[in-house]
């Protein structure tokens, strides 16, 4: 068994290095879905909005950084072009939304696909004892499940 720099199985850390890279990918897509609503949101709720996916656009940024980061701590290569997050990512894509109900849901269906692949991550990390990303996608899934509860209140849909 051959450990990397930070005392895991080199294997198992490229494993996770390329799931982190799907993530990645994901991220980038979601958070370019919310600069989209951010801009072209119209309607009575355009002002609350407007602040709320500029929130998650910025939150959504950060965590686009750290997985990249930790990407590298691993001793892969994060992906960077668009290309590779268009053939990557399962997050659906939004284009040209206006609409409050429309840009929330996009939010919920973003989110549900984003938890889904980090749940996945979270159950490799553990089974290598990679607690730094155990620890990442714990925090991440927290936040974004707490977010999917507030926007599913939001569409007076039940969780």
């Amino acid at each position: 068994m051959k450990l990397n720099s930070i005392g895991l199985e080199t294997n198992k850390s490229q494993v996770i290095g390329k799931d982190l890279n799907v993530l990645l990918a994901n991220f980038q897509r979601y958070y370019q879905n919310l600069r989209g609503i951010h801009w072209n949101i119209k309607g009575k709720r355009f002002f609350d909005l407007h602040v709320k996916f500029e929130e998650l656009y910025t939150d959504a940024n950060l965590k686009v950084d750290m997985v990249a980061e930790r990407i590298l701590t691993l001793g892969s290569v994060p992906m960077h072009t668009f290309e590779d997050y268009i053939d990557n990512s399962s997050v659906p894509l939004g284009k040209n939304i206006t609409k409050d109900d429309d840009a929330i849901r996009l939010i919920v269906d973003s989110l549900k696909e984003l938890l889904t692949i980090e749940r996945g991550i979270l159950k490799a990390s553990d089974e290598a004892d990679d607690e730094g990303t155990n620890s990442m996608m714990s925090d991440f899934i927290t936040e974004q499940e707490k977010t999917v509860w507030m926007m599913k209140a939001w569409l007076a849909e039940d969780i």
